[in-house]
């Protein structure tokens, strides 16, 4: 793809970069058939191919457009894109860089800003979200549907013993899913326990940033990574990894490196952090320990989030491990796509996150499982709410043999 970017906009890094990624797309349009938007809507500025071309155009006139907005509002960033382009187009990457520019040009108005910034504000922190969710369902009745089918439930946090062993991991707690589903890690830190390998926590530890990231909102998400790299850094000196059992965390903080590469104080403790971060499916699978069901479900349908599939590259290794554990992987039709959930997507963008859901939901019943596992809080909340099914993380429902 010719590019004229604006010649102000080159200057800089951010300007550089996407003009790289620009010139990579052979406008193919490839992207587009695993396009969960334009799969919906059919609208060419729903898909991969025409929301670059927006963005070529605002890079080139150096103005935001509220069209770009628009499309890039709806866009889910679960880069089912970079898995079908046969040109290594870095999508996610110029995603990012496009909803930068918009934001730092074309202010939120209104409600749209007020939630926006209430999000940032209030789901990174843990203490904040459980309060604010559990004042939120008591009085659900006052709140817009759009946001009350959005408040999760939030159980008690269940009690963590410390476990002493020569081999240690720094287990990532994540916002959302610390608050939400705490139950994951808990049951992961027992399953280490028994393989071997104590799981540690960093006390300052917070929101790896994702969620103001993919709001293009960069300063805010910028803060959050440093916070969390000098958190990171210190407490995993001496783990042998950094594991994360929430694939969307996961998926940003093993981008550290790159997210921080021009942050002279932070660049090179950044690239350590994400080096060492690793899915808990990955380490899990280096132990070679078996592992057993601890459910009677054996039929169940895995549904492998965006982030892990396609944001990580992650694929076949859950898969294997529960089938290992004597569990029936039943196979659906359209696996791939996302489930509508995608961080803050189902709030700012409920209509075709419930379309999605519903479609998501009608295939993964139509295999008839027992059971919904998936690895990641968001599709986990967001299925269930309105799943005949039970669905539950992966880790939940295995275990390690007392033989072992």
């Amino acid at each position: 793809m010719q590019t004229q970017i604006a010649e102000t906009l080159l200057a800089t890094s951010s300007g550089r970069r996407a003009d790289e990624i620009l010139r990579a797309c052979v406008h193919c349009g490839f992207c587009n058939a695993t396009c969960p938007t334009y799969l919906l809507t059919g609208d060419e500025l729903d898909g991969p191919r025409g929301r670059i071309y927006l963005i070529k155009e605002m890079l080139e006139a150096d103005a935001a457009s509220g069209i770009a907005r628009e499309h890039l509002d709806r866009c889910l960033t679960c880069r089912a894109c970079e898995t079908t382009c046969p040109s290594g187009v870095a999508y996610g990457e110029l995603a990012e860089i496009g909803r930068d520019f918009v934001e730092a040009r074309l202010p939120r108005r209104g409600f749209e800003g007020l939630l926006r910034r209430g999000l940032v504000w209030m789901l990174p922190v843990r203490g904040r979200l459980k309060f604010f969710a559990r004042l939120g369902r008591a009085f659900r009745f006052l709140v817009p549907a759009r946001l009350a089918r959005a408040i999760p439930r939030i159980p008690r946090s269940p009690a963590v013993t410390p476990f002493a062993h020569a081999r240690r991991v720094l287990l990532l707690d994540g916002c959302v899913q610390g608050a939400a589903t705490p139950e994951v890690n808990a049951g992961l830190a027992r399953l280490l326990d028994r393989a071997g390998v104590a799981a540690v926590r960093a006390p300052g530890e917070r929101c790896c940033g994702a969620l103001a990231l993919h709001l293009g909102r960069h300063a805010e998400s910028v803060a959050a990574m440093r916070a969390n790299v000098d958190a990171l850094y210190e407490t995993a000196a001496d783990c042998e990894a950094i594991v994360s059992s929430a694939s969307g965390c996961g998926v940003t903080v093993k981008d550290y490196g790159r997210l921080l590469a021009e942050d002279p104080d932070y660049a090179e403790r950044a690239r350590w952090v994400a080096e060492r971060t690793v899915d808990a499916a990955q380490y899990l699978a280096t132990l070679g320990v078996p592992l057993t069901r601890t459910t009677t479900a054996t039929r169940i349908a895995w549904h492998p989030p965006c982030t892990l599939a396609h944001g990580q590259r992650i694929t076949g290794v859950v898969e294997r491990l529960l089938e290992d554990a004597g569990f029936e992987l039943v196979p659906f039709p359209d696996q791939h796509l996302c489930c509508g959930s995608a961080g803050t997507y189902s709030v700012l963008q409920p209509e075709l996150a419930e379309r999605l859901r519903r479609a998501k939901l009608a295939a993964l019943a139509s295999a008839e499982p027992e059971l919904i596992a998936t690895a990641n809080v968001g599709c986990q909340l967001h299925l269930r709410d309105d799943s005949s099914v039970p669905v539950r993380h992966w880790l939940e429902i295995v275990d390690i043999g007392e033989d072992q």
